[in-house]
């Protein structure tokens, strides 16, 4: 079998979608327990634990996938993700009264020991060191002579 070159699913790529997949089925796990028992008691934690289990689905799906639309979508899922964990946990720390519980991202991930927090500037590393060359798609969108 031959490599792709470009695939992001070599060396620490695969570390990081394991990772990925792994916080994909904790946080969906979680904030479908959250949600059906008890969503009453904090709607807004359980509904951000719901998205950022959606983000880091998306996030493994992109990372797994080859091709410039799955590297794009991982770009911004990733980024996505940064910006939730910086803001939520912002705002877990400014407001606690807001999260009358915990979510995947309050308090920047330290339920999760500060993995939503490191794991997309990781991710972002690693796609940035991965980037399509811009070689590759200057030479397919040329016409042949």
């Amino acid at each position: 079998m031959v490599q792709n070159k470009s695939s992001r699913a070599v060396g620490v790529g695969r570390v990081l979608i394991v990772v990925y997949g792994i916080l994909a089925l904790a946080a969906a796990a979680r904030s479908f327990v959250q949600i059906v028992e008890r969503f009453d008691e904090a709607p807004l934690a359980y509904t951000l634990s719901a998205v950022s289990a959606v983000v880091y689905i998306v996030a493994t799906v992109a990372l797994t996938r080859p091709g410039r639309g799955w590297y794009f979508a991982a770009w911004i899922t990733i980024c996505f993700e940064l910006l939730g964990v910086l803001i939520v946990g912002t705002l877990s720390l400014m407001h606690p009264d807001l999260f009358a519980h915990a979510s995947v991202w309050s308090f920047y991930g330290s339920g999760y020991l500060f993995v939503p927090l490191v794991i997309p500037v990781l991710g972002i590393a690693w796609l940035y060191a991965r980037r399509p060359s811009l070689q590759t798609a200057g030479n397919a969108a040329a016409p042949r002579a």
